[in-house]
């Protein structure tokens, strides 16, 4: 009975037309290779079927071909192994499109962890420091959080997606949070609102603290001396519950910034079940362009948080920094946008 023969490099070569060398170049990652090339003998190796040897790779440079994806909160989730939390938000979704769209080209792979104690965090950057992974994208939830700054003192690669909370020399990307805010603030301006109240996130979160302060910094501009607030935790229920809360104490609300869609979803439940037309009695403004803010009823006028941009851009900032070590300290800020829907 024979054995099918698996692929080799000269097989990916002649499907690719290129050399050899050339191949063996792209899939182990060395620099200076057209980046026309990359896709052409990535393709190949997905028509050929040919498996890189990924030990023999990492023994020539002394790299995994593996990042980590960190999310570092601030509480444990052994009572949620399948992390429901994280997959119901389009948020992270969002994110791992955008890595895997420049690390799949890169022949990259991607490891997920979550870390919500100190001791995992410990644990998380003595195995990164061993070469569990070459670097690492990090999602910092917590509002006081040590990970980037043990991960910069541990001489590990990392890119954080959003600022830091504290001042860390560690490279990231963010959006301008207090202009989309302030975006948000003069839609609901313009369409004649007057009595303009917010739903946030928790304030000592790095963007929630900047969207509070470019939405009321907007509206004080124009002579709106007090935001009546309540703050919610990004989820649905909690949008709902502060919904519920903000009209209680006013009722003459005729327009609300969300601070992100998922709330948003919750405040457009909360105001039907209080009998207030969207957007005629009250005008919503949500915050992210997600998933939810299409299927929301109606849809949701939001602003446009590019995450899948910023998350390619993280990635193709980590690589650079797993090659480069000694580069200086670089960000990249987003700019947003206001997506008008039928909320407002």
């Amino acid at each position: 009975m024979r054995t099918e023969r698996l692929p080799t490099l000269e097989d990916v070569a002649r499907e690719a037309g290129v050399s050899r060398a050339t191949v063996s170049r792209v899939i182990n990652g060395i620099r200076n290779v057209d980046p026309q090339l990359h896709e052409v003998v990535w393709d190949a190796v997905g028509r050929t079927g040919y498996v890189p040897n990924r030990l023999a790779r990492s023994l020539v440079t002394r790299r995994t071909g593996t990042v980590a994806l960190v999310v570092s909160d601030s509480e444990t989730h052994d009572d949620d192994p399948f992390m429901g939390r994280f997959f119901a938000d389009p948020y992270f979704g969002r994110v791992v499109g955008g890595l895997m769209s420049v690390l799949r080209g890169q022949g990259v792979q991607l490891a997920l962890q979550i870390v919500g104690t100190d001791d995992g965090r410990k644990r998380l950057v003595g195995d990164l420091r061993n070469g569990q992974a070459d670097g690492a994208i990090v999602l910092s939830l917590p509002a006081v959080d040590p990970l980037p700054r043990m991960l910069t003192e541990g001489g590990v690669p990392a890119v954080l997606i959003g600022r830091p909370a504290e001042p860390v020399p560690i490279d990231y990307v963010d959006l301008a949070n207090d202009t989309g805010a302030a975006l948000a603030a003069e839609h609901l301006l313009t369409r004649g609102c007057q009595r303009i109240g917010m739903i946030s996130g928790p304030a000592d979160v790095p963007a929630s603290s900047d969207r509070i302060a470019g939405f009321r910094r907007s509206l004080a501009r124009r002579g709106h001396g007090w935001v009546p607030t309540e703050t919610g935790n990004f989820t649905r229920d909690s949008g709902e519950i502060a919904m519920r809360d903000l009209l209680a104490a006013n009722p003459q609300l005729d327009g609300v910034f969300v601070a992100n869609d998922l709330m948003a979803l919750g405040a457009l439940a909360a105001l039907r079940s209080a009998g207030r037309d969207v957007p005629g009695d009250v005008a919503v403004v949500g915050f992210d362009d997600s998933s939810a803010a299409v299927a929301a009823s109606p849809a949701l006028t939001t602003i446009r948080h590019p995450l899948e941009d910023m998350a390619a851009e993280a990635a193709r900032m980590l690589l650079a920094r797993i090659e480069e070590p000694a580069m200086r300290v670089a960000s990249v800020i987003y700019e947003p946008a206001l997506i008008e829907r039928g909320s407002a």
